[in-house]
């Protein structure tokens, strides 16, 4: 369920619903819809869950390069 899936994603990055909505489908009442019991259509769920790997992955990437340089810095010193 999608609902479920954003709802697990908003905690994890702890996002707030509205910007959630803003960058994923570009509608800031995306995530309460939802939570009223709007469907969405197949085309946008898929663009939404598309989204959700995206910014995950680029999240993780991004926390392994301060990771890796924190290494670095803490070896030069």
């Amino acid at each position: 369920m999608l609902l479920r899936r954003i709802e697990q994603f908003l905690t994890q990055h702890a996002m707030p619903a509205t910007k959630f909505g803003r960058l994923a489908a570009h509608d800031p009442r995306f995530v309460l819809d939802l939570r009223m019991g709007r469907t969405p259509r197949p085309e946008t769920e898929a663009r939404t869950l598309q989204w959700m790997r995206d910014y995950a992955y680029a999240a993780n990437a991004a926390a392994d390069a301060r990771t890796a340089a924190q290494r670095e810095m803490a070896h030069a010193e």
